[in-house]
């Protein structure tokens, strides 16, 4: 692919490999036979996803979140859209659980 025909869009995996890294070695092939049109390469807790200018980041999104809910992780971890200077994407956050008791 050109770099005129294709966009890079990162995706934070910190706290989902602390979790477990096996989650991210599955999720890399997950995204490769949901979406064998992207090119994917993980740099530490960082995997940067080539997208054609066709493909939208939603449908990247909707992927993980279809990832999450097989795995069972839909529960405790949700992507977020994040957009800084110089890389925009998706951070795999936890989920914050407030417990509040009761008497």
């Amino acid at each position: 692919m050109n770099e005129v025909e294709s966009k890079t869009v990162t995706i934070f995996v910190k706290d989902l490999s602390f979790k477990s890294d096996q989650h991210v070695v599955d999720l890399v092939r997950f995204l490769a036979e949901a979406l064998p049109q992207i090119n994917l390469d993980r740099d530490g807790n960082e995997l940067n996803v080539s997208l054609p200018l066709t493909l939208s980041k939603r449908a990247l999104r909707l992927r993980i979140k279809k990832f999450l809910y097989k795995k069972g992780l839909n529960k405790e971890f949700r992507p977020i859209s994040y957009k800084s200077s110089e890389k925009e994407g998706y951070s795999i956050k936890e989920k914050k659980i407030i417990d509040l008791s009761y008497y």
